[in-house]
Order: structure tokens, then sequence, then C-alpha cells
């Protein structure tokens, strides 16, 4: 294996075959362990995200006062970790700054632990971190009561918690987030009265999921989300495998000529299978095998065989669904006939880089005709990718969706920065050998 931090070059094999298992999903790993810390007795969470996002999550909770214990966990599988739950009104004052590194996640759902609580704490990141809107956040749990400060007139990064007297409240959510979402719901479970939140589109529910296998008052109805004050009750988590990771190994399946892969046990919750019914739009030869259910969560093997993609319109409700997968999406919409347009993807514009800039800029270099706007990208189908050097652009997504093209590309794809993927998926360069890519 070449040395992390040197570039990358990528060139791919004759046939692609194999069977993978994707990493532990981010979003729920965070949530395991967050509602574990804050509830009462203890819990055991199996296939534990690999990446550092999650890691930074149990940093600030053991910082916050939680027991956790960490090791390997069996054969293919992600670590096990076991939480002693502090309960609600549990964590104690942190004597350092608390580091979310590279995650939106930890960031914005800690803020929704911390708001309000009898405790000083100062939650900061990465310069990707300081730099992300945070008055989306800030704004309605002050509204709730809670006493937050942070830069740029309380927008940006360090975020300053100092205590406060939290009520519930009605609130529409001017985007459709789940990080939002989860945020508020989490101050509601410590707040007087009922929190009442109006979606405008669907978005991710594991907050939802987790918190009412907990014991929690959530009630959803349609688009609008309620919570009461409520205790949890801590849970076993077993942490279905990434989607999002899942997906470049999807994309990569159907694009390349000869091809069947195998990913197993998916997490294939409604809210975040956003990918599977864009790439089926785009005419993809997808299967879910062996459906089953883990702790709320939807779980399958998804089988994917070389297709002739067509390009598709993705837009509307169907985006905030998928929006972490719109740059491996962009690959596939390359390799496929006729043009792919995805619209409503603004969002992409405030992730770890700006999204759309990013893919357009190495995909022109890689032969790709690609128009932007504020809100949309539209990938004019080629059915090829010249190789190249490309820059990962300091964002896990980016770097691995370069990846992915270097096993379909003329010539050989060379990565700057492909370190990166190790935020959310370490063994990814690895996988790629395993598959029969060559990796230099």
């Amino acid at each position: 294996m070449h040395n992390a931090l040197m570039p990358v070059t990528i060139s791919g094999p004759k046939s692609l075959r194999g069977e993978i298992t994707a990493p532990g999903d981010k979003s729920v790993s965070h949530r395991s362990a967050m509602f574990n810390a804050i509830a009462n007795g203890s819990a055991t969470v199996t296939n534990f995200s690999p990446g550092a996002d999650c890691s930074s999550t149990l940093d600030i909770l053991q910082a916050l006062g939680a027991e956790i214990d960490r090791g390997p966990g069996e054969e293919g599988l992600g670590d096990t970790v076991h939480i002693d739950g502090l309960g609600m009104h549990g964590l104690v004052e942190p004597a350092e700054i608390l580091d979310a590194g590279n995650s939106g996640t930890t960031t914005r759902l800690m803020s929704g632990i911390l708001a309000g609580r009898d405790i000083f704490a100062v939650l900061s990141g990465d310069a990707s971190i300081r730099s992300r809107p945070m008055g989306r956040i800030v704004t309605p749990l002050r509204q709730m009561g809670a006493e937050i400060f942070g830069r740029k007139a309380n927008t940006l990064a360090p975020l300053v918690f100092a205590g406060g007297d939290l009520h519930g409240m009605r609130y529409d959510m001017p985007v459709a987030s789940a990080q939002l979402k989860s945020s508020l719901l989490l101050a509601g479970l410590r707040a007087d009265g009922e929190t009442v939140l109006n979606q405008p589109a669907l978005s991710r529910d594991h907050t939802e999921r987790m918190l009412n296998a907990m014991g929690a008052d959530v009630k959803t109805q349609g688009l609008e989300v309620r919570v009461g004050p409520s205790e949890l009750e801590a849970v076993d988590v077993y942490v279905p495998g990434d989607i999002s990771s899942a997906a470049f190994w999807m994309v990569a399946g159907l694009v390349h000529p000869d091809a069947e892969l195998i990913i197993r046990g998916v997490g294939i919750n409604p809210t975040r299978a956003g990918v599977i019914d864009a790439l089926k739009l785009m005419n993809a030869d997808i299967a879910l095998e062996h459906e089953r259910d883990a702790a709320g969560e939807p779980v399958a093997d998804i089988v994917v065989r070389s297709s002739s993609l067509k390009g598709a319109v993705i837009g509307g409700d169907i985006v905030p669904l998928l929006i972490d997968e719109i740059p491996i999406l962009a690959v596939a919409a390359a390799m496929a006939e006729g043009e792919t347009c995805f619209e409503d993807a603004g969002e992409l514009r405030v992730k770890e880089t700006d999204r759309i800039a990013a893919t357009a800029d190495w995909m022109t270099a890689a032969g790709v005709q690609v128009e932007t706007t504020q809100e949309t990208m539209t990938v004019h189908g080629v059915g090829r990718l010249l190789g190249g050097n490309f820059n990962g652009h300091h964002d896990h997504r980016i770097a691995m969706s370069e990846g992915i093209a270097g096993l379909i590309s003329e010539s050989p794809v060379t990565i700057t920065g492909a370190e990166i993927a190790s935020i959310s998926y370490p063994q990814f360069w690895s996988e790629i050998e395993k598959l029969g890519g060559t990796v230099e």
C-alpha cells in the first residue's frame, strides 16, 4: 500500500467482481453514541463507523463525562463501542474546548445536547467547520431560551454555550436538514412543554427512529415532528452499512463495462435511499436482497451489474435524500447517454467544500462538459472519462468519486490529497485493490 500522504494513482481492472461490506453508517453511529450517553443505563453499539468524524463524537462525549470503551469488532465489521449513560442531566462541564474535527453532524447535534445546560462549554472544529453556517441552529436554539454565542453575530463556530432555560416552541424550518431537525429535537427533550417542527421537505429520520426506540415522546405526522420532555433508556444498536459509502461501489458496478458487485448489510432507510431511486431513474440494474430490520433501521444486500445508463432530471423532494451522493452520481451521469440535471442542490455549496464547483472542476478536466448555476449542475454524458491529475479538494466524497472514476477512465487517475477519504472510509483505497483495481 502506498504512503497515505502521497498522491494515489488508480487504474481499473478488466472486470469488477466481488463482495464488499460498507463501513458502519456515520449518521446512525453518531446518534447511537450521543443518545446512549444521555440515556439511563448502558448499551453496546456494534459495527460503529471507522471514520474520523464519529471518533470526534466519542472524544467530545468522554470530555463531557461519559464512560466509553471502544474496541475492534468481529471480522468484517466496524468497532464495538460500550457506553455507560449519564442520564438526561448528567453531563459534566468540560475542562477543554470540545473539538468536532471535520464533522458537521457532531457540531450541530452536540449543539442541541449542550443548549440550555447548567454548564459552560465551547464547541469548535477544523477550518472547514469554522466556516460552515451555524446560524441556522443557533437562532432557533436561542429562541428556545439557550444562551449561545458564536463568531460573526452567532453564525460561525467556535460556539459558546452558557446555560439558559429551554422552553418548547413551534418552528418552521427554513431548510430540510436532518442536522437542524435533530439539534432542535435533542434540545426539545429537556425543554418545558412541546416543541413542534415543520419541515419544508423530508430529511433523514434516524433521530426520530432511535429516540422512539429509546422511549422518547416523539411523534411524526407528514412533515411535522413533535417532541415533549423525555428521559431516554439506553438501547443496543447494530449500525447498518453506510449507504453514502456504498454508493461509490454501486456506481462503480454500474458504469464499469464488465461488473457484478454485492454490497452487504447496507442501511436502506427510505429517507436516505434516494441514491437508489436516482440510479433506477437512470436505468440502473440494481437489486435489493435479504431485506431485514436492525434497531428500527431497514437493511439489505445491494447487487449491481454493468448497465447502459440514461440521463435523467434529479430534483425536488428527492434531493435532500441524496445530497451527499451527488458527487458520485455525477460520475454515473458522465457515463450515461444524454444529459443529467441535478436541480435544487444549492446546499452542496456549503458542505466540506463547494461540491458543485469541485465536481465541475475535476470532471471538466476529465473531458466532461458540466454546466452549473447556484442551485443546479448539468452533466452532459459522454460515456467516457479521460484520466489525469485531480485534486481531492480536502473533501472525502470528492476524492472517492475521483477514485471510482479511475476504475473506468481511459488512462489512470492521480489524486492529490487522497488521504481525506479516511474522514468517512479509511479502507476505501484498499477496497479498490481487493476488487482488482491498481492503487499506486
